[in-house]
């Protein structure tokens, strides 16, 4: 059974650089043989959380569907926006929602033992790498397994180029790395492959 990798990105802006970089490590990952959704949170109708909007109403159509495909994968390819030095709202919001209990779920059965890439892209030179500490420490607290090496792409409105690949030879040969790494550890960690 092939290797199954959600891939999603905590920017909702349709032109996002960081959705651009996950459908490249998604790619990357197709080329060793995983099975690679690519999503946007815009699909999912996930309100900012409230418990006293779940306990009158449960959890809303688009928390569980997103909930189902991260249950269904091996584990995640995760573009996160910088926004003010930490993480999105939008990320925070969705994996607050992934985290919820639900029926007869297992507690985090959505993360638990999961393998998880991250990634970070921005215009700017650091490439929004102070966020991914955040969103690390997070999905670590909640039985992740993120995988060593995350990418940071600055300047990432030059990093494409015509062709639709990275130009620069460090940061595809990083990327390379980390998606063959998730590959991996998904293969040997949850039986797939």
């Amino acid at each position: 059974m092939a290797v199954k990798l959600l891939a999603f990105s905590g920017s909702l802006r349709k032109a996002s650089f960081n959705h651009k970089l996950i459908e490249h490590a998604a790619d990357l990952a197709r080329s060793r043989g995983a099975t690679v959704n690519v999503v946007s949170l815009t699909s999912f109708d996930m309100p900012i959380y409230n418990q006293d909007d779940e306990d009158a109403s449960g959890l809303p159509d688009g928390a569980l569907k997103f909930r189902k495909l991260m249950k269904e994968s091996d584990g995640f390819i995760i573009g996160c926006p910088e926004y003010n030095g930490s993480m999105s709202a939008a990320l925070k919001n969705a994996i607050d929602w992934a985290s919820r209990p639900y029926a007869d779920e297992k507690p985090l059965e959505c993360f638990a033992g999961k393998i998880v890439a991250l990634t970070a892209a921005s215009p700017g030179g650091l490439g929004g790498i102070r966020g991914l500490d955040h969103v690390r420490e997070i999905l670590s607290n909640i039985q992740c397994y993120i995988v060593p090496g995350m990418v940071s792409v600055g300047s990432i409105h030059e990093a494409f180029g015509d062709d639709g690949n990275l130009t620069n030879d460090r940061t595809r040969a990083m990327l390379d790395t980390l998606i063959e790494r998730t590959v991996t550890a998904c293969a040997k960690l949850n039986g797939a492959g």
